[in-house]
């Protein structure tokens, strides 16, 4: 096992935008790392798994997040090869599954609506936020603050233009913005946790409300549980009372605050996985 090889695949550069060199740092320093635990890493980019999978190393761990590559990837598990994350679990982070597996998992979640982009049904409480409804920010118009009814219509429209048939719309929520970092969901090892960490984002002057650290960390271990990933980061609210909203969860973040401490974090947690499957 000591010897045995692994992709190390990065995220479609269109879906970091702003952060490509975050993204692919926090790959490549999780490669290094996995290395000395004995592996031998490769690097790849989602365009490379096109093709003809001869050769094939034994385990893989991802960013990307398209479809095409998650459709080559699942294949590629089929036939036993154990991946982090598993596609299926990136593609609960598309929101529209996402919305609806974490209100099945009765977690405190901002109320959300999934609608179609050609009109529907009002528009709900304003201000709102008007997001498609698969994946994450990639572009301008993808995730649009909308203050009056008007330019959630308008939100939509631009959705619907670019072909995208459904949004998700949700209320405008006020509080402190945090977010969060997670790498395993269960204790690793005796006397071991689960690695988690938490940040205001340096744009926000935060009122600092009371924050529960250890019942946030159990809310977004909940979350991840719920959608199956196990490197994942994701946002929420702290409102006055000291109350938690989940506001979004995604799969493998840059960690850029904490990358050296993340990688070798995330390089352990790889190592026990793919020994698991591969001894």
């Amino acid at each position: 096992m000591s010897t045995a090889s692994c992709w190390g695949i990065f995220r479609e550069r269109a879906h970091s935008p702003g952060r490509e060199n975050d993204d692919a740092e926090i790959l490549r320093l999780t490669g290094k790392h996995l290395e000395a635990e004995g592996f031998q890493v490769v690097l790849k980019g989602p365009e490379e798994l096109s093709g003809p999978f001869d050769g094939r190393p034994r385990c893989a761990f991802l960013m990307c997040e398209r479809l095409e590559a998650l459709r080559h990837l699942r294949a590629w598990e089929a036939g036993g090869a154990p991946l982090v994350n598993r596609p299926e679990a990136v593609l609960n982070t598309y929101r529209v599954r996402m919305v609806t597996r974490l209100a099945a998992a009765g977690l405190p979640f901002v109320e959300s609506r999934i609608v179609p982009t050609t009109g529907g049904p009002g528009h709900g409480a304003l201000p709102a936020w008007v997001k498609r409804a698969d994946v994450h920010n990639t572009r301008e118009g993808d995730v649009v603050f909308a203050p009056t009814g008007e330019a959630v219509e308008a939100a939509l429209h631009g959705l619907a233009a670019r072909g995208i048939a459904r949004a998700v719309i949700q209320p405008h929520l006020e509080g402190d913005l945090v977010k969060f970092y997670g790498v395993g969901v269960e204790a690793p090892g005796p006397g071991e946790t689960p690695w988690f960490r938490w940040f205001y984002p340096k744009d926000q002057q935060p009122v600092r409300y009371p924050i529960d650290g250890g019942r946030l960390a159990r809310l977004a271990a909940r979350a991840a549980t719920a959608l199956g990933l196990e490197v994942y980061g994701g946002d929420a609210l702290v409102s006055a009372p000291g109350e938690i909203v989940l506001l979004d969860l995604n799969a493998w973040p840059s960690f850029a605050l904490y990358r050296d401490e993340a990688a070798a974090r995330i390089a352990s947690h790889l190592a026990r996985r793919f020994s698991e499957v591969l001894r």
